[in-house]
């Protein structure tokens, strides 16, 4: 099936979706350098509003001119929290916040991506690695 270019306006989306591919694929050739996010994007989370959580903080992040990768993965094991998301800063942990709908997606952009302040829903870390002696 071929696209269809009717309007200057089809054209510009053509050319902005083809633009951040090309601004992901760059991006992750060194992610260490940005914010890279992940999206638990199981039957779980997508029954509790993850593609939409997934939409926003992609679209939100382009739009603020925060360099980002915005990736999908399986079942983090929080089903009780989904949508969860995991957030890593560069040089920092990461960390995962659940019952991520937009609203939240908006706070953690706007108050910890920019300003690296933590906000409530953080699911705590429930290991640690065993030292072998």
């Amino acid at each position: 099936m071929e696209n269809k270019i009717k309007s200057l306006a089809d054209l510009r989306k053509m050319k902005d979706d083809v633009q951040s591919k090309v601004n992901l694929r760059e991006r992750s050739d060194n992610p260490e350098s940005v914010v890279q996010i992940k999206v638990a994007m199981a039957t779980c989370g997508i029954a509790s509003g993850a593609k939409q959580t997934m939409d926003f903080l992609i679209q939100e992040l382009d739009k603020r001119h925060i360099p980002a990768v915005v990736t999908q993965t399986g079942c983090m094991g929080y089903c009780f929290a989904e949508p969860t998301v995991e957030v890593k800063l560069p040089g920092k942990d990461p960390v995962v916040y659940g019952k991520v709908d937009t609203k939240k997606a908006d706070e953690i952009i706007e108050k910890y991506i920019k300003n690296g302040e933590l906000l409530e829903g953080i699911i705590p870390v429930n290991y640690q690695a065993l030292e072998v002696k």
